[in-house]
């Protein structure tokens, strides 16, 4: 039976220390050189001072910004540890809110959402990603078709013409990866960093 194990023993061993310890280690430094930004996190800087990653989405409440998805992660409640409390965009903590589309809550929040977001701007269709999360919590980019319903209560809150905030948000649009992967995205962090140079002139 010893004979029958050892191999596999030491198969899970080589492995370990190729898979674990080896391809990590030398990956680390090649990634490190190609792409260095990445490497680090795709962060994002302002005035040389970093505000967030473009990996990792933000809330944004004031209407003078574009919002991103709503965000289901939580944390535990600083009053009641056996408790958690919303904490939007919670990296320590990423995950869907595990509600089914029969569940009450769920339906019950849509709704809410919805009639806000109609109230915001009546003349167009609420876009499906302004209203439900992602499956992580923490998805940082919206559609254009959701980054243009928003330009009403931006342009009002900012006393710009829409016009500029739709041709801003047409130039933030991120298309397919190599025409073909994905869909056409807008980062909201970038979005709002460049809203705010364009107001600053």
């Amino acid at each position: 039976m010893l004979r029958e194990i050892r191999p596999a023993i030491v198969l899970l061993l080589v492995l370990t220390v190729i898979t674990g310890l080896a391809y990590p280690l030398a990956m680390t430094p090649i990634a490190g050189a190609l792409f260095p930004a990445r490497a680090q996190g795709s962060l994002i800087e302002k005035d040389g001072k970093v505000v967030g990653s473009a990996l990792i989405g933000q809330e944004f409440k004031d209407d003078k910004y574009f919002h991103g998805r709503p965000s289901a992660t939580l944390a535990p409640d600083p009053n009641d540890s056996t408790k958690t409390v919303p904490a939007p965009y919670n990296a320590a903590n990423s995950g869907g809110s595990n509600l089914g589309p029969t569940s009450k809550a769920l339906a019950d929040r849509l709704k809410e959402d919805v009639d806000k977001l109609r109230g915001e701007n009546s003349n167009a269709a609420v876009p499906v990603d302004l209203v439900t999360t992602s499956a992580s919590g923490l998805d940082p980019d919206i559609s254009p078709e959701a980054a243009q319903f928003q330009v009403p209560r931006v342009a009002k809150a900012r006393n710009m013409p829409e016009d500029t905030l739709k041709q801003l948000v047409a130039s933030a649009t991120q298309g397919r990866l190599l025409g073909l992967l994905g869909e056409p995205r807008v980062n909201v962090l970038a979005l709002n960093l460049a809203l705010d140079r364009v107001a600053a002139k």
